[in-house]
């Protein structure tokens, strides 16, 4: 049964998280492939595609091109391999769409997460590489940060599109030259890189279900009028910081002038209310905890809409039953949906969180050794494949068909 599709206008209903796809009892990887590379105008290249996922999926240890070649044909494939990859002329952008599309028709989403991910290198050379704090290891790593699209369910979750971060000091001409970094590209900030992810994603037409994404650090505003003016609903992760309009009349006592989330969370503990939701992954197991929901805006000069009021959206803590302040604060413009459902909602990240431990990194994801942004790109998307093809194996329990 298809899930039902979301729009904040509507008020939904728990069928948003009914079982949303049958897997197939066979995944053929020449039949995702005819239609992944149906854009590739030569047969040859096709061919390539095919071997490099299979690589991808059968080589043990480290997704190399020398060890899929190893594999597939010997030293002469890896030459070809590596022209495929990187030197080809191939676009990725139409493998993805036609990816996406796959995606949709066999385990049709329930939601889109908008994950970043950081993939450590040892040199400097690599595009994208920089030297930087990332707050979620808690230490300075010498790595590309990119961001993934992935279209998700409670039973399985794939990417669809990836962006790959570029600051401006990847822009200077001898490392943009080096890289074959492309006029269009641009620098941006994560959030900017996570908000394009999803737009260009966006832009193939993805059926219309929430968007889930940390947009702590960026710009709040920005991403909530992106994401819903491509007609999806949203749930963003936001700093405590975060300057909102109450318009709860729940909440006494405050008039419409913008205050940190933390002040709001603080004066909304009587509003708190115990919740129960399904734990990682779905099944049996049950969470509980506490759960603050407040009406808001954002400010006026940034919520504002034409011809009306800036939107009413959702402020949502999520807390432990200490009735400490939320561990975790989201906004939302899904004002019909329960708590209870949101949390459901909320799990989703967690599916993509183990989803890429157990899949996208065992088919090296991020074991791409190149230095070229086309390099990257491709490899990205082959291993994006890659990932689908195992994960509706394991989901089927049982072994892929790689036969003609």
């Amino acid at each position: 049964m298809s899930v039902v599709a979301l729009s904040p206008d509507q008020a939904q209903s728990p069928t948003m998280f009914e079982p949303s796809y049958a897997p197939p009892c066979n995944v053929s990887l020449p039949e995702m492939c005819s239609l992944l590379f149906a854009s590739l105008p030569r047969s040859d290249q096709r061919r390539k595609g095919m071997e490099y996922i299979r690589g991808l999926l059968e080589v043990p240890g480290r997704k190399s091109i020398r060890n899929i070649a190893a594999l597939v044909g010997g030293q002469a494939t890896e030459q070809s391999l590596h022209h495929f990859i990187s030197d080809s002329s191939w676009d990725w952008g139409p493998v993805r769409r036609a990816l996406a599309r796959y995606v949709v028709s066999v385990a049709p989403p329930q939601a889109w997460v908008v994950r970043p991910m950081v993939i450590r290198k040892a040199g400097r050379h690599s595009v994208g590489v920089e030297r930087r704090f990332f707050p979620e290891h808690g230490q300075m790593l010498n790595a590309q940060q990119a961001v993934g699209v992935w279209a998700v369910t409670e039973e399985i979750s794939a990417p669809v599109n990836w962006r790959l971060q570029l600051s401006p000091a990847w822009f200077a001409e001898d490392r943009r030259r080096r890289a074959s970094i492309p006029d269009n590209a641009s620098a941006e900030t994560l959030g900017e890189c996570a908000l394009r992810a999803f737009l260009e994603a966006a832009a193939w037409r993805l059926p219309s279900r929430p968007v889930l994404m940390d947009a702590r650090g960026g710009d709040v505003a920005s991403t909530v009028s992106g994401i819903l003016g491509r007609g999806m609903p949203m749930m963003l992760r936001v700093d405590d910081s975060l300057r909102l309009s109450v318009v709860d009349p729940a909440l006494k006592g405050f008039d419409t002038t913008p205050r940190p989330v933390r002040q709001i969370m603080s004066a909304s503990r009587g509003l708190q209310r115990p919740a129960v939701w399904p734990g990682d992954g779905g099944g049996t197991v049950r969470r509980s905890g506490l759960v603050t929901a407040v009406r808001v805006t954002l400010p006026a000069a940034s919520g504002r809409q034409t011809g009306t009021g800036p939107r009413e959206l959702l402020l949502l803590g999520v807390g432990n039953n200490d009735r400490h302040r939320p561990r975790e604060v989201w906004l939302t413009d899904l004002t019909s949906v329960p708590p209870a459902f949101l949390m459901r909602l909320r799990g989703m990240v967690r599916r993509v969180d183990q989803d890429f431990v157990r899949g996208a990194d065992q088919v090296g994801i991020r074991d791409f050794a190149g230095r070229s942004y086309r390099g990257w790109h491709r490899h990205v998307t082959l291993a994006s494949a890659a990932h689908l093809l195992a994960a509706l194996g394991d989901t089927d329990d049982g072994e892929l068909d790689y036969a003609s």
